[in-house]
């Protein structure tokens, strides 16, 4: 072996250490970087090289700069996630109606329920007070008000829900756009390992708000190649190339369906925050404007009934208090009052003045079975119960995926993330690699520097 050579491998044991210390800063750097994985620097021994019968090692080279990751780890967070992103949704959007029906504040139905009855029992003890038919008139009005604002709150949230999932499918399209360009680069032969690594940790944390957004099932084809689908097959990214979905208003309900391809996938969508959407603006919200359209329409046909049944202050048969309702659906939205008179409040049974029994007889419908087999007061209390039930369901189960996300990122965290204490001992190592390289490199100089000084001078 020469000299040379020994100068060689002392240089290379200073570059690789060099590559090492540069991967260590390069960590302790991204500590706090989201989504970083930690990358370690991988050395090899150089072939050894023939010397007469011997052979001599030839150095140290920095073979490759791995990042550091659980695969099934990052798989099982995205899966998690589109639960996670699915729960917020629909929790935030419950939490919102059930304002609506905030009994114990004071801002839901049964009160306005309760004293509409109760103006009737009122003027069953003195049917002739201009006073207390003018306060069966207001009492109307205000339970007409507040089934209106009602309705129409919902009617809001539906909407907003609608304009959720046009909003989400645009973050969608970015996303996938992204991840398809992110693909073309990590394939690109032209970048290194640090940079491949980067890009992958880049992608990886895209794939992972995509997943929050809709249900994602990936595919990887090759060591870079990465395919996207929905849990029911909808292509998102194939390699390169990205596949937009679309919204198109649905004539039949007025609000958007999800197309990929050409192809209605609206129903198949099982995950992420579109999911939560879907879920408020098809399922929950439909239910509850049905069952307040009930309520309303059991109520106003049931008052109206009875009213017809007595006679007004002047004689004549009652007309009815409310609009009649043309059909369930649409009842609550619509309820008015359709008298203004107080006269014409059907307070008699018999047509005389004074007679107080049908006064009585519409007070007594607040105890009558009135609203799909049960009284008004019963049937909106298990209206109430139902947002309450589904309200805490929505925030106990994500609460739940919140505690089970952060643990698998904990591990994740445990796996990939960044040690400074571990990064410490990683820069004393390569310190002292590089140190001994270089003592061996100088040491090697001087015996040049002897050797020359040895070689006679002519």
């Amino acid at each position: 072996m020469s000299l040379s050579s020994s100068l060689m491998i002392a240089l290379q044991g200073m570059q690789a250490s060099q590559g090492g210390l540069s991967v260590t800063s390069n960590n302790i750097a991204n500590v706090n970087t989201p989504g970083y994985s930690r990358e370690v620097a991988n050395f090899e021994e150089s072939p050894p090289v023939p010397y007469g019968n011997f052979l001599f090692g030839s150095g140290v080279q920095l073979a490759s700069i791995q990042a550091v990751r659980d695969n099934v780890l990052q798989l099982r967070l995205n899966q998690e996630a589109e639960n996670q992103g699915k729960l917020d949704t629909f929790s935030t959007g419950m939490n919102q109606i059930q304002v609506l029906f905030n009994e114990p504040a004071g801002s839901g139905l049964e009160s306005l329920i309760s004293q509409f009855f109760s103006s009737f029992q009122q003027l069953s003890a003195d049917p002739t007070n201009s006073g207390l038919r003018e306060s069966v008139i207001s009492s109307a009005q205000s339970l007409a008000t507040g089934f209106r604002q009602t309705a129409s709150a919902l009617q809001t949230q539906q909407q907003s829900a609608d304009q959720g999932v046009v909003q989400t499918v645009g973050q969608i399209n970015q996303l996938t756009s992204q991840i398809a360009q992110l693909n073309a680069e990590i394939a690109a032969p032209v970048n290194s390992d640090e940079t491949s690594n980067a890009l992958v940790d880049q992608r990886n944390l895209d794939v992972n708000q995509l997943s929050q957004l809709v249900d994602v099932q990936s595919i990887t084809a090759d060591t870079n190649g990465l395919t996207l689908t929905t849990s029911a097959g909808a292509e998102l990214v194939v390699g390169n190339q990205s596949f937009a979905l679309t919204t198109q208003t649905n004539p039949a309900t007025g609000f958007q369906d999800i197309f990929s391809q050409g192809q209605d996938i609206t129903s198949t969508i099982t995950g992420g925050n579109l999911a939560g959407d879907l879920q408020l603006r098809d399922q929950e919200i439909p239910e509850l404007q049905n069952q307040l359209d009930t309520l309303a329409y059991g109520i106003a046909t049931s008052v109206n009934t009875q009213q017809a049944a007595g006679f007004d202050l002047n004689g004549a048969v009652g007309t009815s208090l409310f609009t009649p309702p043309a059909a369930v659906t649409g009842a609550a939205l619509n309820l008015t009052v359709a008298i203004s008179d107080p006269n014409k409040i059907a307070a008699s049974e018999d047509g005389t003045p004074g007679d107080n029994a049908n006064a009585t007889a519409l007070a007594n419908l607040q105890n009558e079975n009135i609203v799909s087999g049960q009284t008004p007061i019963n049937y909106y209390s298990n209206l109430v119960f139902q947002v309450g039930n589904d309200t805490a369901n929505a925030n106990n189960n994500l609460s739940a995926e919140n505690l089970l996300v952060q643990q698998l990122q904990d591990q994740q965290g445990a796996v990939s993330g960044v040690s400074i204490d571990q990064e410490a001992a990683n820069l004393v190592q390569y310190e002292n690699a590089y140190n001994a390289a270089a003592r061996v490199a100088s040491i090697v100089a001087t015996l040049f520097q002897t050797a020359i000084a040895m070689d006679p001078v002519t």
